[in-house]
Parts: structure tokens; C-alpha cells; sequence
């Protein structure tokens, strides 16, 4: 199985374009997308320690949506920094962790924590025995790695990312002599692809913000062989995730429905406000009106 929806859901730049501008009582985000996608990847996760009674609500969110998962962000403390030069108890840390996203796990709606370290995390002894910390800690919940140096994918280091349990995600970005290869062996028991954009510019100057990295909005042309490589995965795999990370102006969602059209051959549901945005959108998606959303 396929499935395709986009990372995070809570951007001021989604309201009138993803989202209504007028919404009901009772609106959620979460619920909402739930309608259109099929996973979501959570990013709040990785800037705060996850709360039992918010995992709880989202899980109550999408009762209806049996088929419908999540994936979650492990923090960023623990691949954006060190801990031997905090006072956090790193190991207390990755209980709360967990614990917070133990109404997910219960319901059986996370599928997966996003272990995503920065490209200046380069393979070596270190650095195995950190992921091999980090499987011990986490290990309960599958784990994707996502590593953006080239180091990562030569045959020892695969060797260890497979041996301890890790699932390698591919990632689709601005090409760069020491990003990965476009295609690796299989590695753990999930199949991930996260796609961030092409955005050349800002991905590589340093003083760009966030939301213009990510501002980068998929061609039909560029898609065809990303949902050739997904189709590919899902051959490897049970469970195939595809992840849209270009998240600025609702791009991000634009080209998740454009990815599970592809994949289902046929137009496949979206919000009225999307397709009103890209209206190329409209050899895909078929609008849903607000009487059959709420």
C-alpha cells in the first residue's frame, strides 16, 4: 500500500488556499486534510515534546478514516544537537517522548518516527552508535532515517543502518555532489519517500527562511518519475509513505494530490480552495464541496 499526504498541517500561509478562510464549528486542520490524503508526517514533534491529550484528540479526529495514519518527527534534540553537552537526561527525554505519542501508538495510528539528522551528520563509528542509542530508546516504533550525506549510502554504512533496524528514506532535493544517490537497496520494514522541493536558490543560501526552501511547487513532468519511484518502493515494501515536504502556499498538498492521482489513475478528491490556486489541478482532483465535508 500507497500512501500520500503532506508534512506538518499548521501554516498561516494554508488559510484560503488549503483551508476555508470561513470555518465551521468544530474544525480541525487534521480531520480536514484526513479527507483528501491518506498519511500526514507530524512536525510540531520535532520543536516540542509531543502531549498525551493532543495525540489523543488527534487520534479521536480520524475514527472515520480507518485507513488513515500518521508519522511523527522525533525531536529535534536528538539529532540536531548533543546531549552530552545539555542537562536533559537524554534517556528520560526518550520516554516522555514516547509516552506522548502512546495514544498514536495504542490506536495504531503512527506508523513510523521520522529520525532526521542534518547533511553535517557524516557517517562513522560515532555516529552508528548513536542510531544504535536511538534504536534502543525508540526502537518500539519503527524508525526512518533520513541522512543527507553522501556517506550514508556506501556499502558498510548501509551494512549498519540495516543491521540495526533502521528504514533508509529516499528524499527527493536539490542535487549536490555530496547529497544521496537517487536510488539505494531497501533497508527496514518501511518504505519512505519525502520529497522537499527543488528550490536550487535558497536550499543553498543560508540566509533564506524556512518557507523559502520549501517554496518549490513539483511539475507534472518532475512528478511522473517520483510516482515511478514510489510504485518501485512499494514493490520492496508493505507499507509505502510519501511524504510532500514543499509546504509554503499549500504546494505541498497540491502535488500530494496530483502524486495520489497518478497512483490511482483517476482524479482523486480536493479541497475547492486548492484547485481555485492550481488550476492545473483540475486534470486531477475533483472539488468537495463544504455540504460534503462537514
Amino acid at each position: 500500500m500507497i500512501r500520500v499526504g503532506p508534512a506538518g498541517w499548521s501554516y498561516p500561509d494554508w488559510e484560503g488556499v488549503v483551508y476555508p478562510r470561513e470555518k465551521p464549528r468544530g474544525f480541525h486542520p487534521l480531520s480536514y486534510l484526513a479527507r483528501f490524503v491518506d498519511c500526514l508526517e507530524v512536525n510540531s514533534t520535532f520543536y516540542a515534546l509531543p502531549a498525551s491529550h493532543s495525540t489523543s484528540r488527534w487520534a479521536s479526529l480520524l475514527e472515520g478514516r480507518p485507513d488513515f495514519r500518521l508519522t511523527a518527527k522525533l525531536h529535534r534534540d536528538f539529532t540536531h544537537f548533543d546531549h552530552g553537552n545539555t542537562e536533559t537526561d537524554p534517556e528520560k527525554q526518550a520516554a516522555v517522548f514516547l509516552e506522548g505519542l502512546a495514544p498514536l501508538v495504542r490506536t495504531r495510528r503512527l506508523a513510523a518516527l521520522l529520525v532526521q539528522f542534518p547533511i553535517s551528520f557524516h557517517h562513522g563509528p560515532a555516529e552508528v552508535r548513536r542510531l544504535g542509542w536511538l534504536h534502543a530508546q525508540l526502537g518500539k516504533v519503527p524508525l526512518v532515517l533520513e541522512v543527507r550525506h553522501e556517506s550514508w549510502y556506501t556499502p558498510p554504512a548501509l551494512a549498519a543502518i540495516t543491521g540495526l533496524g533502521f528504514s533508509l528514506a529516499h528524499i527527493d532535493l536539490p542535487p549536490a555532489w555530496n547529497h544521496p544517490p537517487p536510488w539505494h537497496a531497501p533497508t527496514g520494514p518501511v518504505g519512505y519517500l519525502r520529497l522537499h522541493g527543488r528550490n536550487r536558490t535558497s536550499w543553498f543560501d543560508r540566509e533564506a527562511g524556512r518557507d523559502a526552501r520549501y517554496d518549490y511547487l513539483y511539475s507534472p513532468e518532475e512528478l511522473d518519475p517520483l510516482i515511478a519511484k514510489a510504485r518501485r518502493l512499494a514493490a520492496e515494501y508493505d507499507e509505502t509513505y510519501v511524504i510532500t515536504n514543499n509546504h509554503f502556499s499549500g504546494k505541498a498538498v497540491a502535488n500530494a494530490i496530483e502524486i495520489r492521482a497518478g497512483l490511482h489513475g483517476h482524479p482523486v478528491s480536493a479541497p475547492p480552495e486548492l484547485v481555485k490556486a492550481f488550476p492545473r489541478l483540475a486534470a486531477s482532483a475533483q472539488v468537495s464541496g463544504q455540504q460534503e465535508l462537514f
